[in-house]
């Protein structure tokens, strides 16, 4: 479960027995994820929302290696 924790300002991953503290733009990423999305609709909003940023080769890494942990299905 993905939440924002206003003590610390960042945005946490709640995984069971264990707390990810997300930096730079990994909570907007994981909040687009929410199931209905693919990773290229994922980059292509993202790629709208941050016109100057690799998106298209960062997202759909980034996504696989948090599947491959378990952390994302």
């Amino acid at each position: 479960m993905l939440h924002h924790d206003r003590v610390r300002e960042a945005d946490l991953l709640l995984l069971p027995e264990r707390v990810v503290v997300l930096h730079g733009s990994a909570g907007p990423v994981l909040r687009l994820c929410d199931g209905t999305r693919t990773v290229d609709a994922i980059v292509a909003e993202l790629g709208e929302r941050y016109p100057t940023a690799p998106v298209t080769a960062e997202v759909p890494g980034f996504l696989a290696a948090l599947r491959k942990e378990g952390w994302l299905v």
